[in-house]
């Protein structure tokens, strides 16, 4: 029978499973191949607020945010549609088989919507036109400067906006994540604030689709990112990752047996259904426990708040509403303490003199608080 664990056991296993521990990495490689090797054993982290995700990635890998924004440079990891019709960071081999797999519903609720927009087929295959004209010869991964440093959206949008094709009231963020979803481009190289747009047959590695990495093989590509979500983010079940990727729970529970022998289970509190796991964790938990009570300071769309749908195990309703007011979809910074939610926390004041300021949800004590400030001392943020 699969041994059952209480909430806190749930959450602290799951932050050594992410890679929050120094100690209790996922790679062991150096600087951008540690990245890579991070965004791959995931599958994916959410990616729309772009300093969050870099500081997540780099929070589980050595050498900080120079890394994560070299991996992005060279090409190696990338920023695109997958799932959700939500941007996240994969491994650049990941982004066309993971898209394909995964991305069709969204695009087709995002098309059912263009009328509304003034937008019509004509204008997707001028708008893919433009983009492939301005980002020639500067889609290439690790060819300099010039030619790999892809185009700003800013400068893209302007592209469209001459050619008569309105960027306005969301038409360009439509047309934008349509060509991404649908395998015309990718966000890629690191420009100092964002990542840029890049061509996205130039930019990916070749042989990265569907058909070429698992024969077209639905149920067999299901279980590759199964086994990676569950391994990355387990305890978790079933249907944590249907509601994650958003795929069928038939066809996941078809994939399953394909990887099965490669996991473990656990029973995970306000479920009945078996929860998965790495093998081994609950093993490697027993001398790690100390380590993944400590303090934590998280992004606000880390995936270990966001690779779930049960957020309820990390803090209580009080907080939840304090971390996403409105619960409009927009999360704060938290503050994590024995695997609970304590605080939310931002920084304030100019470069070089930035200050933490900490929003208890939680009684802090003066001690904990001052692990807080030496957590917010090195905290890796994209600008000063």
């Amino acid at each position: 029978m699969a041994v059952a664990v209480d909430r806190r056991t749930l959450i602290g296993l799951r932050i050594l499973a992410q890679g929050l521990l120094p100690a209790h990495r996922i790679s062991q490689a150096a600087g951008a191949d540690a990245v890579t090797d991070v965004a791959a054993a995931f599958g994916a982290h959410q990616g729309q607020d772009l300093p969050g995700v870099v500081a997540s990635l780099a929070l589980r890998t050595p050498g900080g945010t120079d890394a994560v924004t070299d991996a992005f440079t060279a090409g190696t990891v990338v920023r695109g549609y997958p799932m959700r019709g939500t941007v996240f960071a994969v491994a650049a081999a990941d982004l066309r088989w993971m898209t394909q797999l995964c991305a069709q519903p969204a695009i087709r609720a995002a098309i059912a919507r263009r009328p509304a927009m003034g937008l019509d087929e004509s204008d997707v295959r001028r708008a893919r036109e433009i983009l492939l004209q301005v980002t020639e010869g500067r889609s290439q991964p690790g060819s300099g400067a010039e030619f790999g440093s892809g185009v700003p959206r800013a400068d893209l949008f302007a592209a469209w906006d001459a050619a008569g094709l309105a960027t306005t009231g969301g038409r360009g963020y439509h047309l934008l994540v349509h060509l991404i979803s649908t395998g015309a481009a990718a966000y890629g190289p690191w420009t100092g604030t964002d990542t840029a747009v890049v061509a996205a047959e130039s930019w990916l590695p070749d042989g990265s689709g569907l058909e070429d990495r698992f024969d077209g093989d639905r149920t067999a590509a299901t279980a590759a990112l199964l086994l990676r979500y569950l391994t990355s983010h387990g305890p978790a079940t079933l249907r944590d990752f249907a509601w994650w990727t958003k795929l069928p729970l038939t066809l996941i529970r078809q994939a399953l047996p394909l990887i099965e022998d490669r996991l473990e289970t656990c029973r995970i509190p306000g479920t009945d259904e078996p929860a998965f796991l790495r093998p081994g964790l609950l093993d490697e938990y027993e001398g790690a426990q100390k380590d993944a009570m400590r303090e934590l300071l998280l992004p606000g769309f880390d995936e270990l708040m966001l690779g779930y749908p049960d957020r309820l195990a990390l803090m209580d309703q009080d907080a939840h509403d304090a971390l996403v007011p409105g619960n409009n979809g927009v999360f704060k910074r938290s503050a994590i303490r024995r695997g609970q939610v304590v605080g939310l926390w931002t920084r304030k004041g100019p470069a070089g003199r930035r200050t933490l300021t900490l929003d208890p949800v939680a009684t802090i004590s003066p001690a904990q608080r001052k692990r807080f400030e030496s957590l917010f001392a090195t905290f890796p943020y994209t600008a000063p």
